[in-house]
This record gives structure tokens, sequence and C-alpha cells, in this order.
């Protein structure tokens, strides 16, 4: 831990953003009468895009440990969570809407891996975009 005070400082920064944003969000967009978790699945598909964005931008930029674990791990670590699909999923199948229950995992898990996707896409288009190309001597 010595000499790593920097990277907890940022990590816990971050988590303390990711988590209010991810309450704010929640708070502001509740499930509606079908008691479809819509809100906890656009926050995780939010932040498997956002995450992936940031880890290939940084990845091209050469970014070091500070601002990786400010943005992926602490804000992107406390705005998603997987806990929060096993809690809802859990009170979806306790309430009998197991139809729904396979649905929302499939638009968690399908969704999120296609977000991540769009977000190393969407960096690497940016990125080349952006950065001065090379001309060869």
């Amino acid at each position: 831990m010595r000499g790593h005070g920097g990277v907890w400082l940022a990590v816990f920064v971050g988590g303390c953003v990711g988590g209010l944003a991810r309450y704010a969000e929640t708070r502001a967009w509740p499930s509606g009468s079908s008691g479809f978790p819509t809100s906890t699945l656009a926050v995780n598909l939010a932040g498997a895009f956002l995450l992936a964005a940031f880890v290939t931008w940084a990845q091209h930029a050469g970014h070091g440990r500070w601002p990786r674990a400010l943005v992926g791990t602490g804000f992107c670590g406390a705005y998603t969570t997987f806990s929060a699909i096993v809690v809802d999923t859990d009170r979806l199948l306790a309430s009998g809407r197991g139809g729904v229950a396979a649905g929302y995992l499939a638009a968690s898990f399908a969704g999120g891996a296609a977000a991540a996707l769009i977000g190393m896409a969407s960096a690497d288009w940016l990125h080349n975009r952006v950065s001065p190309r090379r001309v060869a001597p």
C-alpha cells in the first residue's frame, strides 16, 4: 500500500462521485408499474459503455494509474453494480415475474456486452479522428 495513496484517493473520489450519480439517476427514474428495473439497466449499460470507451481511450493515450483509478475503478465501479442485477432479478422472481426476470437478465448481459463493444469502437474512432497522423519519412 505504501506509495499508492494517490491511487487510493482517486478510487475513493471516483467511487463517491459514481455512487452519487447512480443514486441520483435511480431516484429520478424509479421502476414503473411493471416492476422492470429500467433505471438499473440504463445505469449498467451506460457504465459498460463508459468503462469500455475510457479504457480504450486510455490505452491509446497512454494514461497512467490515476485516471484509470479515478474513472475506471472508482467512478464506473460505483456507478454500475452487479449486485443490483441480482437483487432486482430476485424481486422479480419472488413476485412471480419469471419472464420479466429472464428478459432483464438477457438485456443486462447482452446489452452490457453490446454497450462495451460500442464504447470501444467509439473510442477507437474518436482517437483516430483527433490524433495526429504520423507520416512515414
